[in-house]
């Protein structure tokens, strides 16, 4: 019974760990534009004086 509790807690751990490094991996490529450069931003201060897109 031990055993078949240890293998059970291992596959928890196992997809518990890779859940994490997954979703840390999809969230960074998912937010990486925001931590460019914009070239339109000549003062470095952000998005204050543009309007946004209209959709």
């Amino acid at each position: 019974m031990f055993i078949i509790g240890a293998i059970i807690f291992s596959f928890y751990v196992y997809f518990l760990i890779w859940n994490i490094f997954h979703s840390t991996k999809k969230q960074r490529e998912e937010n990486r534009y925001p931590t460019q450069n914009d070239p339109v931003d000549l003062d470095g201060m952000g998005n204050f004086s543009r309007f946004p897109e209209n959709k």
